[in-house]
């Protein structure tokens, strides 16, 4: 109930800004709206507020705004199809614009309040840990080494490498330098990180319980947030990555911890759980935590900047999986964005906040591409219909809309059965 909850309240926030956005700017040039509906199907709810219909229906998977003259040709100065081309495209980016600028502005409020986050992001990037086959581990990177640059880029601090690491998470070719034994090292690689399973340079953590997720089997054998691990099968573990490496390596067999509690020891044995094929205990780390609240035209820089990277990143996202080298079943549709809603409303409203920031770029940038139906294919035909300094035919535009819903719909059944299988076999997005 949660999770649907969540996904209620993101859906509809974005889809009524996205809505609010093709609203208002047929309102700037003059545009009759007759219909403003957050959702499709059934009408739970409707009024009547001036010349404008607004609706709630059944089907909370989208919105559209019907315009006065938009499937037939009026002449009327208050019709759609008397705008001229440039108008009628500044209409259809509406949206998207509006998406866009929600996330500037998610963005901007989540970097300006006090928050709480780990106090190593500020520190210097010395590695304490190194994922076995992550693209640091291939590359060469060791427990011990302090990196200095990322392709060419300077990082004084785990924020700024978090940061470029995202900026270039599409990248083919790595080059990263570290300080290694007094003396600077150059490491290389091809290679994209996803296809190495992420960056995996992680910093040194204390071996504490910092959560215990309910129900896990850590939480079944009594394990509380704060417990020290001295000891794993017997083995002393210094950080909670050497915890990590024996589960990992165990395979699912049952693991023999030693905890320090209150000044106590205590021995406890638990069995993992398998999620796709991991041991999984439902533990993570104590991180401690710093408050930072950036000034307001800081935030709202970082609201930008944010924003546009992520817009870039999700067009090379479109494009690598065009050209085959993103995977299809890495799309998600509307259960995978309830996971994301729900896993992140848990974990309180700012990660609420930032996923709906997230997700809003990605409807922005889905909106923006030249399908039939999308605002994009709207535009696509706007301009060119502008090109030609006469309108298409109406018995092209009818196959080209006819066109679009065969594709949406596909899609939408594909990314459907994506998040099914994904589902049944216990992944997550």
């Amino acid at each position: 109930m949660e999770y649907l909850l969540a996904f209620l309240v993101l859906v509809g926030v974005l889809i009524w800004f996205h809505e609010l956005g093709h609203f208002l700017m047929a309102k700037l040039f003059g545009v009759k709206v007759e219909v403003f509906s957050i959702g499709f199907g059934p009408v739970l709810f409707r009024k009547f507020m001036g010349e404008t219909e607004y609706r709630i229906s059944a089907l909370p998977l989208g919105g559209f705004v019907k315009l006065y003259g938009e499937e037939e040709n009026i002449q009327d100065p208050r019709a759609f199809s008397s705008k001229k081309n440039w108008q009628k495209i500044l209409i259809a980016f509406g949206g998207p614009l509006f998406n866009f600028i929600l996330a500037v502005l998610f963005f901007t409020l989540l970097a300006s309040v006090v928050r709480d986050v780990p106090k190593y992001t500020y520190e210097k990037p010395l590695v304490g840990y190194v994922v076995e086959g992550s693209l640091a581990h291939r590359m060469g990177i060791r427990e011990g080494d302090l990196i200095l640059e990322v392709n060419s880029k300077e990082v004084r601090n785990w924020k700024e490498l978090e940061k470029v690491v995202f900026e270039k998470v599409l990248s083919k070719e790595w080059k990263v330098k570290v300080l290694r034994d007094g003396r600077e090292v150059t490491l290389n690689i091809k290679g994209s990180v996803s296809r190495f399973g992420g960056f995996g340079a992680e910093p040194w953590l204390p071996a504490v319980v910092g959560r215990v997720i309910e129900n896990s089997p850590a939480h079944q054998v009594g394990i509380r947030e704060g417990d020290r691990v001295l000891e794993v099968n017997g083995n002393r573990v210094a950080g909670w990555y050497e915890l990590v490496d024996v589960l990992r390596k165990g395979k699912g067999e049952p693991v023999r911890l030693k905890l320090q509690r209150d000044g106590r020891t205590e021995d406890i044995t638990v069995v993992p759980r398998l999620e796709q094929g991991r041991p999984v205990l439902g533990l993570t780390p104590y991180v401690e935590k710093i408050e930072v609240k950036e000034p307001l035209h800081s935030a709202i820089v970082d609201g930008v900047e944010r924003t546009y990277t992520l817009t870039l990143l999700s067009l090379k996202a479109l494009w690598s999986i065009v050209t085959g080298e993103l995977s299809l079943r890495t799309l998600g549709g509307p259960i995978a964005i309830a996971q994301l809603a729900g896993e992140s409303a848990q974990q309180g409203i700012f990660p609420f906040i930032g996923m709906m920031a997230f997700i809003s770029v990605q409807l922005a940038v889905f909106n923006l591409i030249p399908l039939p139906v999308l605002d994009g294919g709207l535009i696509l035909l706007f301009l060119i219909e502008g090109l030609r300094r006469k309108p298409l035919s109406q018995r092209f535009k009818e196959a080209w809309v006819k066109a679009g819903y065969a594709i949406v719909i596909a899609l939408a059944g594909f990314v459907l059965i994506n998040d099914l299988l994904r589902l049944l076999s216990g992944g997550k997005l």
